[in-house]
């Protein structure tokens, strides 16, 4: 039988404090979820992989090192509302969830949200509610969010995801430019959200966050 518990703590200690990424409640989350109970059967395995797990569909799992980095710079409080898009069977919902008041995780697919909160429900994750809708229009009937993270990338960030963050709130998206990806996390002030650099990584463009294709006369 896979120790997956061993795997918990070694993914921590070659993937995640390498990483600069030490402070106690993300440790605490990444070793207390058990991400393999977040995935399909088939990629049970590969749970504490350095990698994007494919989901296919253009859907990827983050790799570890690029979630716990958003959640070092996010720094979320206990009193805070995190909405948490593209969140998948509900693994980086859950693992926020251990840090934030509340979070709301949002994905498309209606079979796989209920999955997902069936899955948290397990989990004991019941500061989480799973909203079923298109990821580009959040769930704004939850927000406004103190913090909003994406599990995937985008190439821009949608006017509906912006309205949503908190005047005073943070977000963390990875933006794809050609082939590289950049994480950045924006802070919102009167407004207007401002950006800085934090690190780079790679995933596939989530629905909705894609670039409009200019035509070529």
């Amino acid at each position: 039988m896979t120790d997956f518990a061993a795997r918990r703590r070694l993914m921590v200690d070659t993937q995640i404090r390498p990483s600069d990424v030490t402070k106690y409640p993300i440790i605490d989350a990444l070793l207390s979820v058990e991400r393999e109970k977040f995935l399909p059967e088939s990629l049970g395995e590969a749970a504490y992989a350095g990698e994007n797990l494919d989901l296919g569909n253009g859907r990827v799992v983050l790799e570890p090192r690029t979630l716990a980095k958003m959640l070092d710079a996010l720094d979320i409080e206990g009193d805070e509302l995190v909405m948490d898009l593209g969140s998948a069977f509900g693994y980086s919902a859950a693992v926020a969830a251990r840090m934030a008041q509340a979070v709301v995780a949002v994905e498309e697919d209606a079979a796989l949200a209920d999955e997902a909160q069936a899955i948290l429900s397990s989990a004991g994750a019941d500061n989480v509610i799973v909203h079923a809708g298109p990821l580009a229009e959040g769930a704004a009937e939850h927000g406004p969010y103190d913090v909003i993270l994406l599990q995937g990338a985008a190439e821009t960030l949608p006017e509906a995801i912006e309205a949503q963050l908190k005047d005073g709130g943070r977000i963390a998206c990875l933006f794809m430019e050609g082939a590289l990806g950049v994480v950045r996390i924006g802070y919102k002030s009167a407004g207007r959200i401002s950006w800085r650099f934090d690190f780079n990584a790679s995933a596939p463009v989530l629905p909705g966050f894609e670039k409009e294709k200019a035509f070529a006369l």
